[in-house]
């Protein structure tokens, strides 16, 4: 009878506990199936957040809830405890080449977490262990798909190609990996000292070309400003020209104005009595006044032969005045001139004529 339970207890402990193997041999799973199961003490009280394989008589039987269970005891089991909660591993650093030839020393870290505890225990022998080397075999092929250059800028699309990657596998393994997180990348001095100099010469390119630019935009703005300032100078002088015209227009009304003013004033004065001699003497002063400025400004003048004799010249501009002033035989309607109207011929002996007093200013 006790050599039949020995051998029911032999068959209900699980494969993996009933060899004893080295602790260094055993894989994450035996170790905490050593450690960390609980046993059946038929009243059991399941944590938030864990999930309790429970096997019957070697085969699986139920999950156990967070909260109270209760178990028969030799018949069942704990076979596996499942973890509900998000993992951490840390995917340790391997050695990757990528599509440029350059060897690359990578590392990253993975979060998961386990959907289905049923898949979780009985899919796969380790889930940690297999998820970490399915991350760095796809790691490894994703970066040999890359160049060097694009490892370093599409890191993120590198995380979600690895990510999609794992869960296309993990879903038989009741596993769901969230997300995949490259930590470092190391490259060989030599290709570390090209990227810098890379970088370096990449810089100078760039300040030069944001100086040219600067000393482009500067000569822009220059030329700009000297086309707005001629434009400016020439609405300027465009407008003082025009003020200018519109000054000189306004003095030439006003000295026409003033003109013709005074010839209403002189023409009034002539039509009075002895407006002829006023005339005369007028015209006499005016000549004597010429008569003293000539020489004054050429050397060369032409001079009629009878200069110097004023009655003369007096007598001829009356006459072309007389001219001038004779009314129009073709107008039969004009007004008669009265004789004090009328130009006399004076006599020139008569001292007290006109012409008399011209000549006695001019000896």
């Amino acid at each position: 009878m006790l050599r039949s339970v020995s051998l029911a207890r032999g068959l209900l402990r699980p494969q993996s506990c009933r060899r004893r193997l080295p602790v260094q041999w055993m894989t994450a799973a035996q170790q905490r199936c050593l450690s960390s199961l609980p046993m059946n003490t038929i009243v059991l009280f399941v944590p938030q957040q864990e999930a309790w394989v429970v096997e019957r008589m070697g085969r699986f039987h139920r999950i156990l809830e967070p909260g109270l269970n209760i178990l028969i005891p030799f018949l069942d089991r704990i076979r596996y405890v499942q973890s509900l909660k998000e993992i951490v591993i840390n995917v340790p650093e391997q050695s990757a080449v990528s599509l440029d030839n350059v060897t690359l020393q990578i590392d990253g870290v993975l979060y998961l977490r386990i959907l289905d505890p049923y898949k979780a225990s009985y899919g796969v022998e380790d889930p940690e262990y297999a998820v970490t080397q399915l991350a760095q075999t796809t790691m490894r092929s994703e970066l040999g798909k890359l160049t060097l250059d694009k490892v370093f800028r599409e890191r993120e699309s590198l995380n979600a190609n690895i990510v999609d990657a794992i869960n296309q596998a993990s879903d038989f393994w009741g596993i769901r990996c969230l997300r995949y997180e490259i930590k470092d990348i190391h490259v060989p001095p030599r290709v570390k000292e090209s990227m810098q100099m890379q970088v370096e010469a990449e810089r100078k390119k760039r300040a030069m070309v944001l100086e040219s630019e600067g000393t482009r935009e500067s000569a822009i703005n220059v030329a700009e400003g000297n086309k707005q300032a001629q434009i400016l100078a020439s609405e300027a002088e465009k407008a003082e020209q025009i003020n200018k015209a519109a000054g000189e227009a306004n003095a030439i009304l006003a000295k026409a104005k003033a003109r013709g003013e005074a010839l209403r004033v002189l023409s009034e004065a002539l039509m009075e009595q002895n407006g002829n001699a006023a005339a005369s003497l007028t015209i006499a002063e005016q000549y004597v006044s010429a008569f003293s400025k000539l020489a004054q400004e050429s050397n060369t003048i032409l001079l009629p032969s009878n200069t110097g004799n004023i009655t003369s010249m007096v007598t001829q501009a009356l006459s072309i005045y007389g001219t001038l002033t004779k009314p129009s035989p073709q107008k039969s309607h004009s007004p008669a001139l009265s004789d004090s109207d009328r130009i006399q011929p004076l006599d020139p002996e008569d001292p007290d004529s006109t012409y008399g007093r011209a000549r006695s200013l001019g000896e």
